[in-house]
C-alpha cells in the first residue's frame, strides 16, 4: 500500500453527514472547531466565510471549499453581518438529512448550501492536518473545467441525496473519503515548497519509508533499514528524510508508534505490556518512559483519562 492511502487508513474517516442551508436575505451561520473534516458546496448563490483570524473567503454558485482541521469558521451572506443572528449548525447535523433548514431575514437573494461534515481520528490526522493549509477553496467545482473526479463526486453526493436506499451511508463515507484524498493529492501535485511532508508521501523513494512505518510499526526499524527500503544509502537517505519530513526518520517513527499506542489504549482491548510490543518496543518499560516524556502522563492515566 502507498503511503498516501496508508496515511488515510490510518485517520479513519467515517461517520459522513450532511444537511442543506437554504438561506435568503441578510443571514449568517457558524460552526464550532471539531474533529472533522468539513466541507461547504455552494449549490447557488453567494456567501462569505471567515476563520478567526478575520480572513475572508468569497464563494460563488459552484465553489467548494474543504476545511481539513474542522476549524471554527462563520459563514454568512455578507463580509459584514454583525447585526444578524448566527446559525449554529453543529447540532444540527443529524446523518444523512434532507429537510433544508431553512433561515435568514428578508426576502432578497437565496442561497443554498450543502454542508458536509465527515469524523476523523484527530491524533493521528495531526501530521496530514499541520501539514494542510487551514483551507482548500476550489472554484466552479460543478463546471465543466473542474477535475472529473470532482464533478463527478459532487453529482453523486447530490443525486444520492434525494435517496433513501440502503447502504447509504456507507456509500457517503466512501463518497467523502474520495472526494478528500483527491483534494489533498490536488494540493500535493500544486506544491511550491518541495521540503513538506506531503510532498514526502509522493515523493519515488521517501514514499516506502513512509508507507512501511506506517504500516509496520511493530518492526525493529533502523535508518539502514528504512534507507534499504528506498534503495538509497545511509547519509542520503537521512539527509532527505530530514529535509523533507522535517525531522530524522526515527524521530518520525517514534511519534507515530506513539500516536497509535494513544488509540490502543483508549480502545481498551489490550494491556500496556501488548501495546508497547504492537508499536514496536522490546519493553514495556521503555514504551511507558517514552509515552510519558511525549503525552506527559503514563500510559495508564492516559488511558483513564476522558477525552
Amino acid at each position: 500500500m502507498d503511503a498516501l492511502s496508508k496515511i488515510f487508513d490510518d485517520i479513519h474517516l467515517n461517520h459522513s453527514e450532511y444537511l442543506y442551508l437554504q438561506a435568503q436575505g441578510n443571514w449568517a451561520f457558524h460552526s464550532a472547531a471539531q474533529d472533522a473534516v468539513i466541507a461547504h458546496i455552494i449549490l447557488y448563490g453567494t456567501a462569505h466565510l471567515r476563520f478567526s483570524d478575520q480572513l475572508d473567503i468569497h464563494l460563488n454558485t459552484g465553489d467548494m471549499i474543504l476545511i481539513p482541521a474542522g476549524l471554527a469558521h462563520a459563514v454568512s451572506n455578507q463580509a459584514d453581518t454583525k447585526l444578524v443572528e448566527s446559525l449554529e449548525i453543529n447540532p444540527l447535523f443529524c446523518g444523512l438529512r434532507h429537510d433544508a433548514i431553512e433561515f435568514g431575514e428578508g426576502n432578497s437573494e437565496k442561497t443554498l448550501i450543502l454542508a458536509v461534515r465527515c469524523h476523523l481520528n484527530a491524533i493521528m490526522a495531526r501530521p496530514l492536518v499541520n501539514a494542510l493549509p487551514p483551507f482548500i477553496h476550489i472554484k466552479n467545482a460543478l463546471s465543466d473545467t473542474a477535475p472529473e473526479w470532482l464533478r463527478i463526486g459532487l453529482y453523486f453526493v447530490a443525486s444520492d441525496t434525494q435517496r433513501t436506499l440502503a447502504g447509504k451511508n456507507k456509500i457517503m463515507d466512501h463518497i467523502v473519503s474520495i472526494m478528500v484524498i483527491e483534494c489533498v493529492r490536488d494540493y500535493i501535485e500544486q506544491l511550491q515548497d518541495q521540503n513538506n511532508w506531503l510532498n514526502a508521501l509522493i515523493h519515488p523513494e521517501l514514499s516506502n519509508a513512509l508507507a512501511v512505518i506506517h504500516s509496520q510499526p511493530e518492526i525493529a526499524w533502523t535508518v539502514e533499514s528504512l534507507a534499504e527500503q528506498c534503495c538509497m544509502s545511509r547519509s542520503k537517505f537521512a539527509s532527505l528524510f530530514n529535509q523533507i519530513v522535517g525531522e530524522t526518520p526515527l524521530a518520525y517513527l517514534q511519534q507515530h508508534r506513539l500516536r497509535l499506542a494513544s488509540q490502543y489504549l483508549k480502545q481498551g482491548q489490550l494491556s500496556v505490556q501488548q501495546i508497547a510490543h504492537q508499536v514496536g518496543y522490546s519493553s514495556e518499560t521503555a514504551f511507558s518512559q517514552a509515552f510519558k516524556k511525549q503525552f506527559e502522563m503514563s500510559p495508564s492515566q492516559y488511558r483513564q483519562t476522558p477525552f
